[in-house]
């Protein structure tokens, strides 16, 4: 497993291979999204959150996920223009992956070690799970699918202001 976050190898939703190393010194917010979800609604509140601290150092990276309930169907061409028309999002998007199980992406594999969910479980529970990693790299929240994403600006601000 990686030592640090930033040496990750990611592919972008455009399919370009690069790893999270542009985004050193910031505060990251990453999503397992999709689009067929009773919580994609929530892409309008991510990107509002984006807008409002992205010239502080935010960046939101979205990583759709197709593990529950197959509600991310699309090829990563449907998933962009989904997300670009319905909601906006300009915020980094990234090709479709696993988040549990056997081709579970090393990003996740990273994420879920530092930082456990209730009662200690690793496993992400259903899409819209959220980890907050600070300007040093370090995961420093998880959240809930459920939890709304301006419902955490408080947190946002605070590893912004670090």
């Amino acid at each position: 497993m990686s030592q640090s976050i930033y040496e990750i190898a990611v592919k972008t939703i455009d399919g370009k291979e690069t790893t999270l190393a542009d985004y050193q010194g910031k505060v990251l917010l990453i999503v397992n999204v999709a689009s067929k979800c009773g919580f994609t609604s929530q892409y309008k509140g991510l990107e509002a959150l984006y807008q409002k601290y992205k010239a502080e150092g935010l960046e939101i990276l979205g990583f759709p996920c197709n593990q529950f309930g197959g509600q991310e169907p699309g090829t990563e061409t449907e998933i962009q223009s989904f997300c670009s028309l319905n909601y906006g999002v300009t915020f980094p998007m990234f090709a479709k992956i696993d988040v549990n199980g056997t081709h579970e992406h090393p990003l996740y594999a990273y994420l879920k070690s530092k930082k456990t969910g209730l009662l200690g479980f690793d496993a992400i529970k259903w899409n819209f799970s959220k980890f907050l990693v600070d300007r040093q790299g370090e995961v420093v929240e998880r959240y809930a699918p459920s939890t709304s994403p301006d419902s955490i600006s408080t947190d946002v601000e605070t590893y912004l202001a670090k």
